[in-house]
């Protein structure tokens, strides 16, 4: 049986990505800062909750002492500093409290959790780790004039999420074992963007749940959307 923990599964693609492994025959651990919230997704999912904030260290200390064993993590918990209208600040209002804010979670949270479970994945036979990153974290694409992400102002998020492509090279190289991939799951309606998305969490969640059952033949330290690799 393959035991999966899915960091920030309560809600969007988290959940959805729940839904879909648990289908497949994965023991889920839904991971949730709020306790409450993640039962409640566990008892509708048939998947066992978790508290776990990613910002805590005792939080994750917590979370790592009620999990026996570990096959595959999903590092999908994240923020994004948005408005109601799902506009994130540009560079003319970035400040460094906002990046440090947007950083704690999406890249602090991320290396802390990851350092904490990697003495059970290391003991597991074929172990996963899933980072979601984000389209905006390609500075290939953000550089090319008359692109979507060319036009996208902000810098706090994609500068967040590059610098998970980055943890998920630098990691992969240093545990060849493991396969570690950082998907891009598309512009997918969810609360980090105040459901501005244009995709749907099924369809988000799609490469997501491809790269969490990659066997040990597997890709590893690469970048992917639902079409194939992406440029960095």
């Amino acid at each position: 049986m393959t035991t999966t923990l899915i960091t920030g599964a309560n809600k969007g693609l988290g959940f959805e990505t729940a839904r879909r492994l648990v289908a497949a025959g994965h023991t889920v651990l839904v991971a949730s800062r709020d306790a409450e919230r993640g039962r409640a997704a566990a008892e509708v999912l048939g998947a066992q909750a978790i508290q776990l904030d990613v910002t805590d260290d005792g939080s994750v200390a917590a979370a790592v002492d009620a999990v026996a064993a570990l096959d595959v993590l999903v590092n999908n918990a994240g923020i994004a500093p948005v408005d109601d209208h799902g506009s994130e600040p540009g560079a003319a209002d970035l400040t460094a409290d906002l990046m440090q804010h947007t950083f704690a979670t999406n890249v602090f949270g991320l290396v802390r959790v990851t350092h904490a479970f990697l003495p059970l994945l290391q003991r597991s036979p074929a172990p996963v780790i899933v980072n979601v990153s984000s389209g905006l974290a390609s500075l290939a694409h953000l550089s090319t004039p008359g692109t979507p992400r060319h036009e996208y102002p902000g810098v706090a998020y994609p500068a967040s999420k590059t610098v998970v492509n980055v943890l998920t090279v630098q990691y992969a190289k240093a545990f060849p074992a493991m396969r570690i991939n950082a998907v891009e799951p598309g512009f997918t309606a969810t609360d980090l963007n105040r459901g501005t998305g244009r995709q749907t969490v099924e369809q988000g969640a799609e490469i997501i749940v491809r790269m969490a059952q990659v066997g040990p033949d597997g890709p590893t330290g690469g970048y992917f959307g639902l079409s194939g690799p992406l440029p960095w």
